[in-house]
């Protein structure tokens, strides 16, 4: 089923997967440590910052997804549609069937693979995606990580402020989030979420145009580290219940998520 009109014709228009070349990547962003100062008006700053991601309900965009999830090569282009408990993600081929549809409302997800014939049904959508990409992220979480938030959590807890104009905001669940001054406004340029570093770049009126996250390690113990090249964004575009729901033929065989975590498809092991 399709996102939307506007959005189907974007795919019909994509001849060409992007194939992307991995090099020596940048270091991850440094971002401060230590105790800090203490910062009283990291309430103000941080509400500052995320005014225009925390009123983001449904994102749509084009995602290209390159880096390591261990020894993993990732690369392909993603066409995403993300709402309040419900995501889709369909991994783009040159031309032909999708190479995956990911759908999921709630905790109930569904992933198919179209030229393989397999399906995998009734794994939690946060499960699926770290299979694919090595960073378990599900749909409240994915939206607001890649519309600029870094997390759904709540207001800071503290605020510390360190050099280089560097304020720093303690969030619930262990979330930091990292703020700086551009253009006479705070915004969020970076920040850690569990056991992930995220970085931002390319900000735009729609929010950031890229995002980078890096982790010591996933669950196999091994370091992950994606770039998410985002364009064509759609914020707020009523997105219909049929986008989260995706047709299984006849004679698709099921796989486990096991199988998903050896053979991801946007995977290519060396």
């Amino acid at each position: 089923m399709r996102i939307g009109p506007r959005r189907a014709r974007r795919l019909r228009a994509t001849a060409v997967a992007a194939v992307l070349t991995t090099g020596c990547a940048a270091r991850p962003i440094a971002v401060p440590t230590g105790p800090g100062a203490p910062f009283s008006a990291i309430r103000e700053a941080y509400a500052e910052a995320t005014a225009r991601c925390r009123g983001v309900r449904t994102w749509s965009a084009e995602i290209r997804l390159s880096g390591r999830s261990g020894e993993t090569t990732l690369r392909g282009r993603v066409i995403a549609g993300l709402a309040p408990g419900a995501l889709r993600l369909e991994g783009v081929a040159p031309f032909g069937q999708p190479i995956f549809v990911l759908v999921a409302r709630d905790e109930a997800a569904t992933l198919l693979l179209p030229r393989d014939r397999r399906v995998l049904d009734g794994e939690p959508p946060g499960a699926i995606v770290e299979a694919l990409t090595g960073v378990a992220l599900g749909p409240d979480a994915l939206r607001a990580l890649v519309s600029g938030c870094l997390s759904a959590d709540g207001e800071p807890r503290a605020g510390r402020a360190y050099g280089g104009g560097w304020v720093a905001a303690d969030l619930p669940s262990g979330t930091t989030a990292y703020l700086r001054r551009a253009d006479g406004r705070w915004r969020l340029e970076a920040g850690s979420l569990t056991d992930l570093l995220v970085e931002y770049r390319n900000f735009g009126p729609v929010g950031p145009g890229r995002v980078r996250v890096t982790s010591p390690h996933d669950r196999s113990g091994a370091r992950v580290d994606l770039t998410l090249t985002i364009d064509q964004v759609d914020i707020n575009v009523e997105l219909p219940d049929e986008a989260f729901r995706v047709i299984v033929a006849e004679g698709v065989a099921p796989m486990t998520l096991e199988a998903l975590r050896e053979a991801g498809p946007l995977g290519v092991k060396r």
